[in-house]
C-alpha cells in the first residue's frame, strides 16, 4: 500500500492513524478524502465544467474588449495557459497565439484538445 506525500514537507515517511495521515517530520495531520474533496471544490473550471491546468491549451467562445485598449480578442482565439492564479477578477495567466500575455476570466474560454 502506497501512502501520498505529506502535503506540507513532501515527505515519503507518512503514516495511517485512523481515518488521518500523518506526517512524523512536520507532525502535519490530514484527512486524504477531504483534502481531494478541498481541491475538487478550488479547481477552476472552464464554461463545460472541465478542469484548468497550467499547460492547458484553451479557446475563447466569445470575442471579449481588451480593458484599457480598443483592441477585441475574437471567438475562436487561442492560447495557452501558463499558471492558474488565485484571484477574483481573472484566474489564468495566459499565453495568447501570436505572442501576447493576458490575464483571462476562466468562465470565458472552453478547454481545446
Amino acid at each position: 500500500m502506497s501512502l501520498p506525500p505529506c502535503p506540507q514537507c513532501q515527505s515519503e515517511y507518512v503514516y495511517p492513524d485512523q481515518n488521518n495521515l500523518v506526517c512524523p517530520e512536520c507532525a502535519f495531520e490530514w484527512n486524504p478524502e477531504e483534502l481531494a474533496a478541498e481541491k475538487e471544490a478550488n479547481a477552476i473550471k472552464d464554461v463545460n465544467g472541465a478542469v484548468l491546468e497550467s499547460g492547458d491549451k484553451v479557446t475563447f467562445i466569445k470575442d471579449l474588449k481588451v480593458k484599457g485598449s480598443s483592441q477585441v480578442l475574437k471567438i475562436g482565439t487561442k492560447a495557452m495557459i501558463r499558471r492558474i492564479v488565485e484571484g477574483k477578477d481573472h484566474q489564468l495567466d495566459c499565453k495568447l497565439d501570436g505572442g501576447g500575455d493576458m490575464m483571462v476570466t476562466a468562465k470565458y474560454v472552453k478547454k481545446a484538445n
